[in-house]
């Protein structure tokens, strides 16, 4: 338990000259984004998913298949719109190899555009879910999420990749002392998972109980938080900013 809570406490704080710096608090809060955005396009858009393409494989295999409340349209074009976010976050990564502060700043702010879009759509739609606003956010998000994707596999934080928990909660069994590992960065990837959850719930709670346009909003402000963050390191010369061998 005292190993998990200072694990935790380290990925929440970390300690001077950490070799990943601010990025693991940053990932965090980008996964409680994640979660946030999930709630809105799975229950407000109509079951589609924008940030967990294995999802949409899924259901577009069933929407051609005939099962009702599924669209394969709409998969498609969150999957594109996906592929094309991850394409950016690609050349980002490229760009910015040698500094990873300013690959996240960059992507960041990109991401923050893209997340005001979907705001600016919802309150123009007036808060209903239109085919026009419903395909507009799917594509806004859906470049959004490849973009935050593609960046936070370069990073290469382990166990933060802030859209994906397949392999975070695979590892945290996996790796345990009954499975006979050294369960490396358990409070870490209990964090992850508690983050996207976080952001589920949240958006759900405000979907059902608020409304769209507040949860959109809610991912604005988080997103705006962490480039405010993440932009005072833009001239950092800290080791933590440098490629991870």
């Amino acid at each position: 338990m005292r190993g998990l809570l200072t694990d935790a406490a380290r990925t929440l704080v970390p300690p001077q000259g950490d070799r990943h710096g601010p990025l693991p608090p940053l990932m965090l809060g980008l996964t409680v984004v994640t979660g946030l955005i999930d709630a809105v396009t799975y229950l407000a858009l109509g079951h589609v998913f924008v940030a967990n393409m294995t999802g949409n494989v899924v259901f577009l295999g069933f929407a051609l298949a005939g099962a009702p409340g599924l669209s394969a349209p709409a998969s498609l074009v969150s999957m594109a719109s996906f592929l094309a976010g991850a394409l950016t976050g690609g050349r980002f990564a490229t760009r910015y190899a040698a500094h990873r502060g300013r690959m996240l700043t960059a992507a960041t702010a990109v991401q923050t555009v893209l997340v005001a879009g979907a705001v600016l759509a919802v309150a123009l739609g007036h808060d209903e879910v239109t085919g026009p606003v419903k395909y507009s956010l799917v594509v806004l998000l859906g470049i959004a999420m490849g973009l935050q994707n593609a960046v936070a596999r370069r990073l290469g934080v382990p166990d933060l990749t802030t859209t994906v928990l397949t392999l975070t909660l695979t590892g945290l069994a996996a790796d345990s002392v009954p499975a006979g590992g050294a369960a490396p960065r358990p409070g870490r990837r209990i964090l992850s998972v508690l983050a996207m959850f976080l952001g589920a719930l949240v958006g759900a709670l405000l979907l059902r109980h608020a409304s769209l346009l507040l949860v959109v909003a809610l991912a604005l402000v988080l997103l705006a938080a962490a480039l405010v963050a993440v932009r005072r390191h833009w001239s950092s010369d800290a080791d933590w900013t440098r490629p991870q061998s």
